[in-house]
């Protein structure tokens, strides 16, 4: 879990700057949009590199009822760090902490008779003993994680009934995922809210009674009220980023980025025409100019992909990548410019200050947003701005 932000005092070569007030703000936003359904902050993968814990605080200070994870081990983490309430975990394997899940009063995902099996198994040997809580997974279209509709879901749901009568589960919820939420007019979407709509009436008509059903994450959360039932789980939008550019910025639904990186440059120098930069010298001065180095590289997290093509504020000026980034390290080509060694680069924010945005980034490596945020290492310090304003 990243909290570690250095003293203030202390020089930084780079920093991650998570904005708390920014994420409640966010977070109230999300709820005004699903007004009918509770809302799951998903903190998984470190809250997309977020840091999990000041964030998972932050938006249940701000009204979110549960937090989501992907891995029990995050899950647990939450738990032992004092977050109280709903935590729902759902990424398992085979021998997964299922006792120490259900003695955490945790909420288990399960896809499959195996994990059902192993979940109950746990649930007799509990010291607590009391039930597990378990949510059953329908794979209504995605093909990942989740239960087959027809006869797997029927054992499936046959046999969680006859574990909770048996006093070994609770089944709290019925869920499902979204494969194309961010592609509006998708014939998936529909395709899939139907199976879930069947899936839902085929469990509840033997009997069960989830506290929740849910399938919308941040995408359908935004765009689909439809699609809301009893909770939505947020992700991607809760660090104020777009889930997909198509269906609009996220000043649209009132986020505002979390996030901004900056480095410290660490060199500035006159170099003549016709000098290369970087490996394998894709990048060659046009004519005499000064070059800046940015003191991160993609052991940071910083894509090689955007090579030539990422993005950097320096002087209020936007640069680009010259030539590759390398491990620690790139180039700038500030045309002449000599700001002052230390000045700030930023690579991205929130965009209002002219700066790049993390889906700037995104165009430029040729992926998503969600991946430049989440990759960003453990050797940037996030420095944590606005904790203390939880209205």
């Amino acid at each position: 879990m990243t909290e570690n932000a250095p003293p203030p005092t202390a020089p930084l070569r780079a920093r991650a700057e998570i904005d708390l007030a920014a994420l409640r703000a966010n977070v109230r936003a999300l709820r005004a949009l699903a007004p009918g359904a509770e809302l799951m902050a998903v903190v998984k993968s470190d809250a997309y590199g977020h840091g999990a814990l000041p964030c998972a605080r932050a938006a249940v200070e701000a009204g979110a009822t549960w937090l989501g994870t992907a891995t029990p081990e995050e899950a647990l983490a939450l738990r032992a760090a004092g977050l109280p309430g709903r935590i729902m975990c759902w990424l398992w394997t085979p021998g997964g902490p299922w006792r120490e899940a259900i003695e955490a009063d945790l909420d288990v995902s399960v896809s499959g008779m195996w994990a059902l099996d192993e979940v109950t198994s746990a649930a007799r040997q509990t010291r607590t003993g009391t039930p597990a809580r378990v949510q059953l997974k329908a794979d209504t279209g995605l093909g990942r994680g989740g239960c087959q509709p027809g006869d797997d879901w029927a054992e499936l749901v046959d046999a969680a009934l006859r574990a909770e009568w048996e006093g070994l589960i609770r089944i709290t919820g019925l869920w499902s995922h979204f494969a194309c939420a961010d592609e509006p007019g998708h014939p998936s979407i529909e395709a899939q809210l139907t199976r879930f709509r069947e899936m839902l009436s085929y469990a509840e008509n033997l009997g069960v009674r989830p506290e929740v059903r849910h399938i919308a994450n941040s995408p359908a959360t935004l765009t689909l009220p439809e699609s809301h039932f009893d909770l939505v789980r947020a992700g991607i939008a809760v660090y104020g980023i777009s889930p997909s550019p198509e269906i609009g910025g996220p000043a649209d639904f009132g986020l505002r980025p979390v996030m901004t990186l900056s480095a410290s440059v660490a060199l500035v120098k006159h170099v003549p025409g016709g000098h290369g930069v970087s490996y394998g010298h894709h990048y060659t001065t046009p004519g005499e100019t000064t070059l800046g180095l940015v003191p991160v590289g993609y052991a940071d997290g910083i894509p090689r992909h955007a090579s030539g093509t990422g993005p950097v504020m320096i002087g209020g000026k936007w640069r680009t990548v010259a030539g590759r980034v390398a491990m620690d390290q790139f180039v700038v080509d500030l045309g002449g410019d000599e700001p002052a060694t230390g000045t700030e680069a930023v690579l991205f924010g929130p965009g209002d200050r002219g700066e790049p945005t993390a889906e700037d980034w995104a165009q430029a490596a040729g992926t998503i947003a969600y991946e430049i945020v989440t990759r960003i290492g453990t050797r940037v310090p996030r420095v944590y701005v606005n904790e203390g304003q939880a209205g």
